[in-house]
């Protein structure tokens, strides 16, 4: 999987934005779709579950899409498979936001080229919990 080429200034310049929207947030405890936005949360985000199966995870309520959430959206941060990540973001483009960050193992050149024609800034193949501990050193 090509690599992400991202600064780590750039990076930490997208972990100082605050609203995250976390399209595939997970309640079950052991998946990163869970514990990276806990860690997030934890970590002063203002963290918006996007999960159309459930209603409320870490007692934030859930939407069913990106474009439903009412809030501004700074950063969209993607838990799906890379093959259904271009209807996540065609959704996501709706909102606006200036970034959207695809978990590590997610890339979509297809999805992520629509998004940048968009003005919105993509990262891909990276882990905002991970990238987060490194860079808060």
């Amino acid at each position: 999987m090509d690599q992400d080429p991202h600064t780590d200034e750039q990076i930490n310049r997208i972990l100082s934005l605050n609203n995250v929207a976390v399209v595939g947030m997970s309640k079950n405890s052991s998946k990163a779709a869970h514990y990276v936005p806990k860690y997030l949360l934890d970590h002063g985000y203002n963290v918006i579950p996007v999960n159309p199966t459930s209603d409320q995870i870490l007692g934030k309520k859930c939407y069913d899409t990106v474009s439903e959430i009412a809030e501004d959206v700074d950063v969209v941060n993607v838990f799906r498979p890379s093959e259904q990540v271009l209807p996540v973001i065609l959704d996501a483009i709706k909102k606006k936001p200036k970034v959207i960050w695809l978990q590590e193992g997610i890339h979509n050149s297809e999805a992520e080229d629509l998004a940048r024609k968009e003005g919105i800034e993509v990262v891909f193949n990276r882990c905002m919990f991970a990238e987060h501990q490194r860079l808060s050193r």
